[in-house]
């Protein structure tokens, strides 16, 4: 059963006499205040079929792959040949090159929107430093209400359990064996600890009972002794990062970091996930996969993935381009087509940066576009995401949503969706205004 059938369903059934918008949301709330929602849950849960789940699962799969493989097919291999021309300088590039993985990691978000074509894909996220992984909360709070899960049961639904799918894809990238119970801090950097200390807190008593003894902490509280990486008298087996390379500007950072590379080098300790997942995480990996000049390097299946999902997306150098198929000056092309593009740091992240033409003024776009040619930018065409409809005190109301899908070691590892009130085109970010809400998926029939 489609998404657009399971909404209509949910929304017919709640005008014949389901809860009030208040009722769900009052439902939910206090389960999700320390989670990625913020304690700003939207009301009511929005349905993917089966079919559409596992399309959009195979596409990000296949995609991710291929990004995966770039350094090999384009770069004879060297990591971090790669690493600077998807945006990286040369510092970040050898930094982000050390204490590698035997295989990038597969702990991948996906940010997309939905229009008439389908699904398209605004940028990748790879790696621990993603929020989003504890969404399935929301899942489990919407369950409480039986109204939701009286729909749920009745159309056969589920949703997956990202947690459990984030502790199986640590202990298989860290290389834990079987039947052992690790310990694991999750780290971030000093100045963010106070912020994120509840919500760390919290995903450690859930991890518990997965089979991870884990805490919480920031990189000055990590000490190096007799072989070991230690937190208080933890001897640490796992370190979940949650710092970036962006954050290795800061030279008191740095000295935090380099002696734990130091370790992970020594294989005293396992860092999940390694500080190349924000090499892969960079947008000019995208641009890279869309730009006709690495086709021939693609798979069949690959193009077709690509095809898919990701809209016309170009790093921004200068000369000329193929757009429709004709030949054009990239630049003239942006100063043209201001209303249908955005310019985006290949690096950056939670919006940064980010120029939308359709909300710039002429002057200030040309500045823009002469500012970003030939640095770590690239050009994307716009999306025009189709508006999903939620109860409100007022009625069924817009809003704009931004679909997370998970991709782990398992495959689907479950699904993140924030949306912004109103047929927007603004950035939809929970750090901002956003609101947030859960999937719930068709289940498969084995």
């Amino acid at each position: 059963m489609p998404r657009q059938s399971l909404t209509d369903d949910y929304l017919t059934a709640l005008t014949a006499g389901g809860p009030t918008a208040e009722a769900i949301v009052d439902t939910v709330r206090d389960d999700v205040v320390v989670s990625c929602y913020r304690g700003r849950p939207l009301s009511r849960p929005v349905f993917l079929g089966r079919a559409e789940h596992q399309q959009v699962h195979d596409d990000l799969a296949t995609v991710y792959s291929a990004i995966t493989a770039m350094p090999d097919r384009l770069y004879g291999g060297d990591v971090a040949a790669f690493a600077r021309a998807v945006g990286m300088t040369a510092e970040q590039a050898a930094v982000a090159s050390r204490a590698r993985g035997d295989a990038p990691t597969r702990l991948v978000r996906s940010d997309m929107h939905l229009d008439e074509s389908g699904f398209r894909l605004m940028e990748l996220n790879v790696g621990s430093t993603f929020d989003g992984l504890d969404n399935n909360y929301l899942n489990e709070a919407m369950l409480k209400h039986p109204f939701v899960a009286d729909f749920v049961d009745r159309h056969d639904l589920t949703y997956i359990d990202s947690m459990a799918e984030v502790a199986h894809t640590i202990k298989t990238e860290s290389k834990i064996a079987a039947g052992v119970r690790p310990v694991m801090v999750a780290v971030t950097v000093p100045d963010e600890w106070e912020f994120l200390e509840p919500r760390l807190v919290k995903n450690s008593e859930v991890l518990g009972p997965l089979g991870i003894e884990s805490y919480g902490g920031h990189l000055g509280q990590l000490r190096y002794a007799d072989g070991r990486v230690w937190f208080g008298e933890h001897p640490v087996d796992i370190v979940f990062r949650i710092w970036l390379t962006e954050h290795l500007r800061d030279e008191t950072v740095m000295a935090l970091v380099d002696p734990l590379l130091a370790a992970a080098e020594r294989g005293e300790v396992a860092i999940f996930t390694p500080m190349d997942a924000d090499i892969y995480t960079s947008k000019g990996a995208l641009a890279m996969l869309s730009d006709e000049a690495n086709q021939h390097v693609l798979t069949d299946r690959e193009r077709a993935a690509v095809d898919r999902l990701l809209p016309w997306t170009r790093p921004l150098h200068s000369g000329p381009v193929t757009v429709d198929g004709d030949k054009i000056d990239l630049q003239q092309y942006l100063l043209d087509n201001r209303d249908e593009l955005i310019i985006k740091p290949m690096l950056l992240w939670g919006g940064q940066g980010v120029t939308p033409g359709w909300l710039t003024e002429p002057d200030d776009w040309r500045q823009q576009v002469e500012a970003a040619m030939d640095g770590p930018y690239l050009v994307q065409q716009r999306i025009h995401p189709f508006s999903e409809r939620f109860p409100s005190e007022d009625g069924l109301q817009p809003w704009t949503l931004a679909w997370s899908f998970l991709l782990m070691t398992r495959g689907a590892g479950g699904m993140w969706i924030r949306g912004t009130h109103g047929a927007t085109s603004r950035v939809v970010n929970m750090t901002i205004d956003a609101y947030g809400t859960c999937c719930f998926i068709e289940r498969s029939p084995d």
